[in-house]
């Protein structure tokens, strides 16, 4: 991944002084919404460009050693090999992001990735994921642990109460403590966008996460009720944009919740194109999170190839 983010001193008068217009950002995820889709091979490529920053994810209750462990292989080898061997893409290593699983099923991930000899990474979702209500030395625990694990990826949650109540300086430093459990790995700051009540709200967090030393900022844990939706991102990019502009760091960018098909993936594609350029379109600074939505990718390519739809049965489940 990217270098780490250090983080910054907490930049209260900055802070203080954010306002977002609502009309602006409404009418600028209209026109993202409406820019044309690449068609033909340019949308295979671009689709396949998709793949490579899903992070494929499964985060329920029944997870066992044997549904993960099919979770890395079908992360290892997203794509049927047939397909990408029309393509002309069987030998350019395509995988996803990462995967990524509960703290308790890490040490399965890190183990079924290992016997395939692949360095793919593993991230867990921590902190008291997804209501982030537990304890703040048990939140700490449980990424320390999921890091002792071998997850090198840490997606936290933030206390919402924090960030809903205006107290930065608490949350900041919450951060600040999660940023120093995770040691090495790389962290995710999720924000639970469909809680935190408007957009100001959402770019005062995503600053107060960056200068805490967050490399990637996430919209949602895919728990609420509202989950990743453009306009919130458009609101989330910008942020990332201007810390870039004021430090020269990068820091990544992840929606996730509810990204099911592949003209979405499309659409969030062309979104940091157009917001943070070239750079961004990569894994290193985007991901998206999602379950569900490496099926459908992998239907249109298949549809690509052959001029056919497959049913989901001809394809190896994700």
């Amino acid at each position: 991944m990217s270098a780490r983010n250090p983080g910054t001193k907490l930049d209260l008068e900055w802070i203080s002084k954010v306002r977002v217009n609502t009309h602006a950002i409404l009418k600028r995820a209209q026109h993202i919404q409406g820019q044309k889709i690449p068609k033909k091979q340019w949308q295979a490529a671009w689709l396949l460009k998709a793949v490579t920053c899903i992070d494929l994810t499964t985060l329920a209750g029944d997870d066992t050693p044997s549904n993960v462990h099919r979770l890395c292989l079908k992360a290892i080898q997203p794509i049927r090999s047939d397909l990408l061997k029309e393509m002309d893409m069987h030998n350019k290593g395509v995988t996803t992001g990462a995967v990524c699983v509960y703290p308790s099923r890490v040490a399965d991930a890190v183990k079924s990735l290992k016997a395939a000899n692949s360095s793919l990474p593993v991230a867990s979702v921590a902190t008291g994921f997804p209501a982030g209500q537990t304890p703040l030395e048990t939140r700490l625990q449980e990424v320390r642990l999921a890091v002792a694990d071998g997850a090198s990826e840490i997606d936290i949650v933030i206390n919402r109460t924090l960030a809903i109540t205006g107290r930065w300086e608490a949350m900041y430093d919450e951060i600040r403590q999660f940023r120093e459990a995770c040691g090495d790995a790389h962290m995710k700051t999720i924000l639970a966008i469909g809680e935190l009540g408007t957009f100001t709200n959402v770019y005062k967090a995503s600053l107060v996460a960056m200068m805490a030393g967050s490399d990637f900022i996430k919209t949602s844990t895919g728990k609420e009720s509202v989950n990743a939706t453009y306009p919130v991102a458009i609101v989330m990019v910008r942020a990332i944009r201007d810390y870039f502009l004021c430090t020269g760091h990068k820091v990544g960018f992840k929606p996730a919740g509810g990204i099911r098909t592949a003209q979405e993936s499309l659409v969030w594609l062309i979104l940091i194109k157009e917001e943070l350029g070239n750079d961004w379109l990569c894994p290193l600074l985007f991901r998206l999170g999602a379950s569900s939505l490496l099926a459908d990718i992998e239907r249109q390519i298949y549809h690509h190839v052959t001029g056919q739809y497959a049913d989901y049965h001809e394809l190896p489940m994700a």
